[in-house]
């Protein structure tokens, strides 16, 4: 367990922080929260954290359109069925359901799910009866959900009925999850690019966390490869509309299910683009710890800039016509941004949404505002210069303490290892199972070429290796991994069955495959095997 001390003034005793989630919890008590509840952060923005927040596992969101996959994906990962699922071509999943670990398979309602202390669902108690009606929390004994929880959510609709029966404000519900989960998923089918108004919305409702956004194509298997392709670039043009950040947003494309693939031609591609995904989802216990420090940066910049607002507002309100003054200032609140930007040098990005910010000014008190309070801002401003410096160093020393996190069980399991596992018997690992050297296959052909460069001792030199070797066109970084690679007992020359080795390694990388770090023990030449 690491520690480390800070004093937040001279009479105060050293602050023991034991773990990174107890850092932060403290830090957000005693040096945030004051902020943003002297400046109503909480309505405006976002409700108060509670412990659960800084306690809860990595959570994954899956947001889409019907039919897209979303409940399918999460029982691909599972591999197995949870309470509550519907599965089907129309618009079943009408709730949102947190799907967790728990001992025993079961469903918890979502108004007993907001007063559970132990969730960090209970800020959700402020949307009201027709979204608790519509939230449920499935609990069942699953290893993927012992490292991660995984949201389920309805599948977006497309029509101005069906957003206003939902009866709750959909794009901020979500918008409130965006904050909390370490991942969202963003799932579009192959055969439906189209981009609702609904969905839209929900799009620029996630903005300010395009670093936790991803985005898998479905069903890809479906449609051949010109189709696909051009679905693929239909699809980021789609998303480039929407999407205003000048980085491309990463593409999965795949057909997550547990069958055969309709069209296999770009199986090699799939299985390629499901490692990738699961491999980003199996890092979120291992940087988990990291995220929540990041968003509770954010979440201290966006504070700062509340508190410069409302200070601002309440330094321009009269002591008479105060009504009038007040329609003034909402109208003019974009001058106010500029005013606040210039004087305490905030990038305009900080800043929320404008036409947010007027609608909710609208109806509160600005009588009711507080002035600006040096020393809560020094606290916050101390917070993010010192005290989170040194909570990184514990997030590192946490990470080296424990033992490589990552998501285990379920379809994690059949894809990393044996047979099945991506590119295995692939590249440098061609022959792995096989009782004969795989480089003697071409042994004959390398021998011949071999013998013409005049072996001294039956060695030939590094320099005349080279001459051979550059003749593959690959880079001089690339041939010096290569020389180490198969120059095995390390004396500077090959012999042939080294310089054999070395051949098959330059075709390897000539095929498209990644070198090795270490040599594999079956590319190891017999000759050389059982040395030390």
């Amino acid at each position: 367990m690491f520690s480390w001390a800070s004093t937040n003034g001279k009479k105060k005793d050293p602050e023991l922080f034991q773990t990174v989630s107890d850092g932060l919890r403290r830090l957000y008590r005693t040096k945030l929260f004051p902020l943003e509840e002297a400046y109503r952060f909480h309505d405006f923005h976002s409700p108060a954290l509670e412990d659960a927040d800084f306690d809860n596992k990595p959570m994954v969101l899956l947001v889409g359109q019907y039919s897209t996959g979303k409940t399918t994906f999460i029982r691909h990962l599972m591999e197995q069925d949870f309470p509550g699922m519907r599965i089907g071509p129309e618009p079943t999943t009408d709730s949102f359901i947190a799907v967790m670990h728990g001992e025993q398979d079961g469903l918890i309602p979502g108004n007993a799910l907001v007063v559970d202390p132990k969730k960090p669902f209970r800020k959700l108690n402020a949307f009201g009866n027709a979204f608790l009606n519509r939230f449920v929390c499935a609990q069942m004994p699953n290893p993927v959900l012992e490292s991660i929880s995984i949201i389920d959510t309805p599948g977006i609709l497309s029509g101005e009925k069906q957003r206003i029966s939902r009866g709750y404000d959909f794009a901020a519900v979500l918008e409130w999850f965006a904050e909390r989960v370490d991942r969202i998923v963003l799932l579009f089918d192959a055969h439906k690019l189209d981009i609702s108004d609904e969905f839209s919305e929900v799009i620029r409702a996630l903005k300010n966390h395009e670093d936790k956004m991803r985005v898998v194509l479905n069903k890809a298997d479906q449609i051949g490869t010109q189709q696909l392709m051009r679905v693929y670039g239909a699809l980021m043009w789609s998303l480039g509309k929407i999407v205003n950040t000048p980085e491309v947003v990463r593409v999965y494309i795949g057909s997550f299910w547990a069958q055969p693939l309709l069209v296999p031609d770009n199986r090699k591609l799939f299985e390629a683009e499901e490692q990738d995904l699961f491999r980003d989802i199996q890092s979120l216990p291992r940087n988990a710890a990291l995220r929540k420090l990041n968003d509770l940066i954010k979440r201290a910049r966006l504070a700062k800039v509340q508190a410069y607002i409302i200070g601002s507002l309440k330094r321009e309100m009269p002591m008479f016509g105060k009504e009038n003054k007040k329609k003034e200032l909402i109208a003019n609140l974009g001058e106010i941004y500029l005013k606040i930007e210039k004087e305490h040098q905030i990038s305009p990005g900080d800043f929320p949404k404008l036409t947010k910010m007027q609608d909710i000014l609208a109806g509160q008190d600005f009588s009711k505002f507080q002035s600006i309070k040096p020393k809560l801002l020094e606290a916050v401003d101390d917070m993010l210069a010192n005290d989170i410096a040194k909570l990184m160093t514990l997030v590192r020393q946490e990470e080296a303490a424990m033992p490589s996190q990552s998501v285990q069980g379920g379809a994690f399991d059949g894809s990393m290892n044996g047979p099945f596992g991506h590119g295995y018997g692939e590249g440098a690992g061609e022959g792995i199972d096989e009782l004969e050297w795989v480089v003697g296959r071409d042994k004959p052909t390398y021998d011949e070429i071999f013998f013409s460069l005049s072996p001294v001792n039956g060695k030939v030199s590094g320099a005349m290796a080279k001459k051979e070797m550059v003749k593959s066109k690959l880079p001089n970084t690339v041939l010096g991994k290569i020389w180490k690679l198969a120059d095995v007992d390390g004396d500077g020359f090959l012999d042939d069955d080294e310089f054999a080795l070395a051949n098959h390694l330059i075709k390897v990388k000539l095929e498209g495959h990644e070198l090795p770090t270490d040599l594999p023990e079956h590319l190891v030449p017999p000759s050389k095997r059982g040395r030390e």
